[in-house]
Parts: C-alpha cells; structure tokens; sequence
C-alpha cells in the first residue's frame, strides 16, 4: 500500500478540508470601467465585451 513521503502540514490538511465553506461565501463583483456593469474581476464584460479597455467579444443581445 502507498505511503506518504513527507508529513502533510496541518494547513495543508486544513485548506483541502475547507473547500465547503469558500463555497458558501458570494463571489466578488467589480463594475466595468466601459459601462458601468457588475462583472467577475479579471474577466471580460459580458455585457459589453471590453477587457482592460479592448473590445475583445461581441455583447450578448439581452
């Protein structure tokens, strides 16, 4: 049977046993410069398409 190499740290054990409760927190929203919309940091706006002051996508009609 498979045998660690090295002794898991307790932080190492204790971030893989909280995944459920980064689950529970709401994600964070920034607002596009372009049009003032809520969007994920470091995504393209889904309602514009602008990243960074680039059009990058065609908006969704909505």
């Amino acid at each position: 049977m498979a045998n660690p190499k090295r002794k898991l740290s307790k932080s190492k054990r204790d971030k893989r046993r909280a995944v459920w409760m980064r689950r529970l927190t709401a994600r964070t929203l920034s607002t596009c410069p372009n049009c003032g919309e809520a969007k994920l940091p470091h995504h393209a706006c889904p309602h514009c398409g602008y990243y960074r002051g680039q059009q990058l996508s065609i908006a969704r009609e909505e």
